[in-house]
């Protein structure tokens, strides 16, 4: 029964002796990690482990591991007063993303941050030098006029051309010499996410805008009136010409007309009382034709049965025996008409 336990003991001794030699031994990288493996804390050209899998090392302290994840990380930048081409002051703020494309110059570079030695310390490091080349490459803004940025028209706007010469910027040579790539990093993305205009700067802007705007109308106005002065000199033309064309056209018909009718004058000339009575013929038509009132006196002839007084000193039963005798005069008396309306 004893051996039976000791046997026990043995064997979960040799399990844990199995698995510390194992830890100690092995390493395991994901896909989305690479390893770099160090000897007695150096790096070589043949440390970088990028094989997903299990693999074998010294143990420590002959040999350590420290890993990194390749994927892409995100940090943004503070905001940052920038000043354009023209002259305005605007706050810009900016983001990138990065991932570690060379684990093994990574190591070399940011191995010995301050405050630990361990994988994120060396990401807040290599995090902190690029917010500062960032911050270094915004000042690209000043390449840039504000009507440039900030345009109507979609996809007008040069804001995507800013972003590439930023990265451009972050991703060449620092003031000291050295690009990313040797730090180990790859910059894959640069864009602003946020731009402010300070108070003074926006008041400006509305100031420019309303004055373009006057600029604008008052171009477009003036566009308007010569266009207006040359319809209305093309219209008197044409209507010039048009009445120089009616007023032709009325004297070649009136030529005609006296023409024609100098034969009828002609006529006229020979028979003078019958050119007379034609043109009164004329004129009883023309006074007829209209609306006409004719005023009689009584004394007229045929006209005396209409005065008030004809009848008055008759007598029941009996007629006058002749006209002359009804009131009103003589039926020889003279007699007028007038022709009213």
């Amino acid at each position: 029964m004893m051996s039976s336990k000791k046997m026990i003991l043995w064997a979960v001794a040799a399990l844990f002796v199995a698995a510390v030699l194992s830890f100690a031994v092995t390493y395991s990288v994901r896909f989305t990690e690479a390893a770099v493996v160090t000897t007695f804390g150096k790096a070589s050209e043949t440390s970088n482990r990028s094989e997903p899998g299990l693999h074998l090392k010294w143990p420590y302290p002959i040999q350590s591991v420290t890993k990194y994840d390749t994927r892409e990380r995100y940090i943004q930048a503070r905001s940052e007063t920038q000043q354009t081409a023209d002259n305005f002051q605007i706050v810009v703020e900016g983001f990138a993303t990065y991932r570690v494309s060379d684990p093994l110059a990574f190591y070399r570079r940011f191995s010995s941050a301050a405050g630990g030695n361990r994988p994120i310390d060396h990401f807040r490091e290599a995090e902190d030098l690029l917010r500062s080349r960032l911050r270094a490459a915004l000042g690209e803004t000043s390449k840039f006029r504000m009507g440039e940025l900030f345009v109507e028209r979609a996809g007008a706007s040069k804001l995507p051309q800013l972003e590439a010469m930023i990265l451009s910027q972050m991703s060449g040579q620092s003031e000291s010499g050295e690009s990313l790539s040797a730090y180990g990093l790859t910059v894959t993305m640069v864009g602003i996410d946020r731009i402010v205009l300070p108070e003074a700067t926006t008041q400006e802007v509305m100031n420019k805008m309303a004055a373009n705007r006057l600029r604008l109308a008052g171009q477009y106005t003036s566009e308007g009136q010569a266009v207006a002065t040359t319809i209305k000199a093309a219209a008197d033309a044409d209507a010039q010409r048009i009445r120089a064309f009616a007023q032709s056209r009325a004297k070649e018909i009136i030529a005609r007309g006296e023409q024609e009718a100098a034969v009828f004058l002609k006529g006229q000339n020979e028979f003078p009382e019958l050119a007379v009575f034609i043109q009164n013929i004329e004129l009883m038509r023309e006074v007829l034709a209209k609306k006409l009132t004719l005023v009689l006196s009584s004394r007229d002839f045929g006209m005396r049965l209409f005065s008030p007084d004809a009848l008055r000193d008759l007598k029941e039963g009996e007629l006058p025996v002749d006209l002359n005798d009804l009131p009103g005069g003589d039926a020889s008396a003279d007699s007028g008409a007038e022709d009213g309306r």
